[in-house]
């Protein structure tokens, strides 16, 4: 969703409107997760998607109708919908949509944040005005806005930061009313070693809207013309440069040398921050030797058991690409099994 954002805030740096639909709500075997947005801007351009192109056409409609009556409603679609024909999900499954006439200006504040952020909007019953108060919140609590009664704020901040720890949004309910709990989280790759792997790998990661980081001691591989797409290149030890890389329980590690004076401090760093993700590449048998040397250095069976190693789902190639293919595979699998562990499919509520 965050690269969806970034196309937004880019529209709104050109002087460019917009409205969105976003996926709130999910039941039976809807092709897509909550927090699934579309955006439709005046000009005609659209970014992002909340199915598989099943209702895409009746969500721009949807929105352009927002923007021109200055309301925000929920829509379901499914196969029960009355035009199913026309915009039902063949897959079977149900989605609850929210429309509004604007990208609020607190979840593209939030998009542009470099920690993790939650805003909780209200859903509306049936078509309402625009005017809602959004409630932002962070890991230390409410950073602005209220539900207008402490109670029911309390409450919200303690689910938003159990949403906030499994980094998925999700509709909660606070005070008998749906509040939808947004997550926008930093989709942050560091890449130490700037190989021929990586640069495959920076090229898929930025297409698929991660901000994305190189990390290495040596100048000659790490250059603008081998990393265009790159958000950053830092010359140095990714240990030294843990927080400019942003290492912490939101970025995805990957470790690419395959030399140990620079992949043990970079493994030793991202186990202890915390890592989302931490992956190295070699053999099983360099990673034997590995793991020797990092228990030699202070680490615990429990934090060595996160490494990926060898890095990668196993595609049958071995050409940089597909190393980096298979490496990103396994970050987008590893992303979704943590997404169904804390937020399985859930039995759809009726639309009041």
């Amino acid at each position: 969703m965050r690269d969806v954002l970034a196309e937004g805030l880019r529209w709104r740096s050109e002087g460019v409107a917009a409205g969105r639909a976003v996926l709130v709500r999910s039941g039976g075997s809807a092709p897509f997760q909550v927090g699934s947005t579309l955006l439709v801007a005046d000009d005609g351009r659209i970014a992002g998607s909340v199915s598989a192109g099943c209702v895409e056409g009746a969500a721009v409609e949807a929105v352009e109708g927002a923007r021109r009556g200055r309301y925000r409603e929920l829509v379901r679609y499914g196969v029960t919908d009355e035009r199913a024909a026309e915009v039902g999900l063949s897959c079977g499954g149900v989605i609850d949509v929210l429309v509004e006439p604007e990208v609020p200006q607190e979840v593209l504040g939030a998009a542009a944040e470099e920690r993790a952020m939650a805003v909780a909007t209200p859903l509306p019953v049936g078509r309402e005005t625009i005017e809602v108060t959004r409630v932002v919140v962070d890991d230390a609590g409410i950073r602005s806005g209220s539900l207008g009664d402490p109670s029911a704020d309390a409450e919200l901040a303690e689910l938003t930061r159990d949403v906030l720890s499994t980094g998925i949004s999700r509709t909660v309910r606070v005070g008998g009313r749906d509040i939808y709990v947004e997550v926008v989280t930093p989709t942050r790759l560091v890449i130490v070693g700037a190989g021929d792997i990586a640069v495959y790998l920076g090229r898929l990661a930025s297409d698929l809207g991660f901000m994305t980081v190189v990390v290495d001691a040596r100048s000659a591989f790490l250059t603008r013309e081998r990393f265009p797409e790159a958000d950053a290149l830092l010359l140095g030890w990714a240990d030294e440069l843990a927080d400019r890389a942003g290492i912490g329980p939101y970025a995805h590690v990957v470790v690419l040398t395959h030399e140990p004076r620079f992949d043990d401090p970079a493994l030793v760093v991202a186990l202890r921050r915390g890592a989302r993700y931490v992956g190295a590449l070699g053999s099983r048998r360099t990673h034997s030797a590995r793991l020797v040397r990092l228990r030699d250095a202070g680490l615990g069976d429990r934090e060595l058991a996160r490494i990926h190693a060898p890095i990668g789902l196993d595609l049958g190639g071995h050409t940089p690409s597909d190393i980096a293919l298979g490496i990103l595979a396994e970050i987008v699998a590893e992303e979704n099994r943590r997404r169904l562990a804390s937020n399985p499919p859930e039995r759809m509520p009726a639309l009041a």
